[in-house]
């Protein structure tokens, strides 16, 4: 048995304050475990996204996290205006599940901090599509996930025209 302590755990870049991964500490095989700290305005993800194969289920455990949800990739590009969006809110306490497949995407749209516990299996979540809205573009487009060259950040590049929709150190 393996016991660690989130307060210990590296945060890794991305669109939280804290995002940590607990596959490692604790020797993870078959699911993935990360912990999340996100302030007001702050995302789980770095888009609206579908695993191929990961089924995941999100604990709030302080705060609320509002997931905007999506059941296809045509529904999930019309976005939150369009007629298969659905918001849910999981306040503290409440648990949540994506299937695989399901775009969804968790933002902290409160006043206070949110503390997320997740869980996805199998651990390789399969191909991942990543939806964003790309200014350039006029429109909500794939992405991909990139490091700097110095490694110092993470970019979001949209797929259509190479542009950059955000950075995260």
């Amino acid at each position: 048995m393996k016991k660690v302590s989130v307060d210990e755990l590296e945060s890794r870049m991305g669109p939280g304050s804290v995002r940590a991964s607990l596959a490692k500490p604790l020797g993870l095989a078959n699911l993935g475990a990360n912990h999340y700290e996100l302030e007001p305005g702050e995302s789980l993800a770095f888009g609206v996204h579908a695993h191929e194969r990961q089924e995941e289920v999100f604990v709030v455990q302080e705060g609320a996290v509002t997931f905007e949800t999506y059941p296809d990739r045509d529904a999930a590009l019309a976005g939150p205006d369009g007629d298969d969006a659905e918001t849910v809110v999981a306040q503290a306490g409440e648990v949540v599940r994506a299937a695989p497949g399901e775009y969804q995407r968790g933002r902290n749209d409160g006043d206070e901090r949110a503390v997320v516990f997740a869980v996805g299996a199998p651990q390789d979540p399969g191909d991942l599509d990543l939806l964003r809205d790309c200014e350039p573009c006029g429109e909500r487009t794939a992405h991909r996930i990139e490091l700097t060259d110095d490694r110092d950040a993470i970019l979001a590049v949209c797929e259509d025209c190479d542009g950059e929709t955000a950075r995260y150190t």
